[in-house]
């Protein structure tokens, strides 16, 4: 109720009593306790390497859409491709497309079996002990014997909210360690720790979207199926709507976008479904993507501070990169500092000096990076930079990371 549904029944002082309770039931009576309790999230030993898993149901990726255009050209192919073949409505699922680390849980008899990451679609790595530390994902399904499949898949998106990414940083800031560029790559970094206590520390969260295999329950469409894995005690978001109509689905993106700014964690776009699961059948996959699918992602946003410096990070094969030091600016719910610039072609094209007024975006929004000086805005004491010498780089302070 508290971590998958958000209504806590009780309150924290009394979870926290109740908890501890059971620790001491299970120091008295140790033949009780399972691989299943709550007590065991953070028991295992830390590994020396992760094992590969192969995943039933290749993990796709999916087909990105930059534009109202694109989005049209996405809803003629899948009218196209279903014409004459299906009597049904045609109906799309629209839910919020995180900035995450996709993973799959397998459940065999309602346990968590084992847990991996996407990999490379085909195979990913155990990650299974490091899973089991993240207080949304159930260790053991809910509902009756009769309700829960023998088997069945999850596939989710592991996050790390901005106020702990936040919290990370400055607490990695203080011990002198590199800092991750966003909470994507922290989340990512922290769910492959082969320390699970580690893992345990970072508090990560999940949302699951869908399944591979399901053996013992029939689903005839990814709507049904959400709610199925809400009723099974899996963490599904909020928001997610039924379209009817190809308009309902731009709403449904407008709304998100503004909502955007407010939300505790990352999202780059909303995620497009066929709903009806015959229908994706005839639509069928491409090598790495859905036919029925697609991601509908928000333009990069900008914002524009002041470039207070610009130094050069040497990287591992000796190219130099020049990177802008900038006035603290939050970007996307991130605190940005420093950006790429590139290369020094790409200062002169640009015309960037130090002490303009410069607008920042996240390239793919992630990366950030400066688009373009405000001339408008240029004090006269702008400085040009200049490219170092070989010597200067080799005694001055590198920057870990950009």
């Amino acid at each position: 109720k508290y971590y998958v549904l958000d209504s806590p029944a009780i309150s924290d002082a009394e979870y926290d009593n109740l908890f501890r309770e059971l620790q001491r039931i299970e120091e008295e009576y140790p033949e009780l306790i399972t691989p299943y309790s709550p007590t065991q999230r953070v028991g295992a030993k830390p590994l020396s390497a992760f094992k590969k898993l192969k995943h039933t149901v290749p993990m796709l990726s999916l087909e990105s859409l930059m534009s109202e255009n694109e989005l049209t050209d996405f809803f003629r192919r899948v009218y196209d491709g279903l014409k004459g073949k299906t009597d049904k409505p045609v109906e799309f699922v629209c839910e919020l497309k995180f900035d995450g680390l996709a993973v799959e849980l397998v459940y065999e008899k309602g346990k968590l079996l084992h847990a991996s990451t996407r990999g490379d679609g085909i195979t990913g790595e155990d990650v299974t002990q490091n899973i089991k530390t993240i207080p949304s994902v159930p260790l053991v399904l809910r509902g009756d014997d009769a309700a829960i499949p023998e088997l069945i898949e999850v596939r989710g998106e592991v996050i790390m909210r901005i106020d702990e990414f936040e919290r990370l940083n400055e607490e990695r800031e203080k011990n002198g360690d590199t800092l991750f560029a966003n909470p994507r790559n922290a989340a990512a970094g922290s769910l492959r720790q082969l320390d699970p206590s580690i893992t345990a520390s970072r508090k990560l969260e999940i949302y699951v979207y869908g399944t591979g295999v399901v053996k013992g329950k029939d689903m005839e469409t990814h709507f049904n199926t959400l709610n199925f894995l809400k009723q099974l005690g899996l963490r599904v978001n909020k928001y997610i709507r039924l379209c009817r109509k190809d308009s309902d689905v731009i709403e449904f993106y407008r709304s998100i976008e503004k909502k955007r700014q407010s939300l505790p964690y990352e999202i780059d776009g909303i995620v497009i479904k066929l709903n009806d699961y015959s229908q994706q059948k005839i639509l069928g996959e491409r090598a790495r993507t859905p036919r029925y699918a697609a991601a509908y992602k928000f333009p990069p946003r900008q914002v524009e501070t002041v470039l207070e410096d610009i130094i050069d990070q040497v990287g591992r094969t000796g190219v130099i990169t020049p990177v802008a030091v900038l006035n603290p600016v939050r970007l996307s719910g991130v605190k940005i500092q420093r950006a790429t610039l590139h290369n020094i072609n790409e200062i002169e094209r640009k015309d960037i000096r130090i002490g303009d007024t410069v607008i920042v975006q996240r390239a793919g929004d992630v990366i950030p990076e400066v688009v373009a000086p405000v001339r408008s805005k240029r004090p006269g004491d702008c400085l040009l930079y200049t490219s170092p010498s070989p010597r200067d780089l080799s005694t001055s302070r590198m920057p870990s990371s950009a």
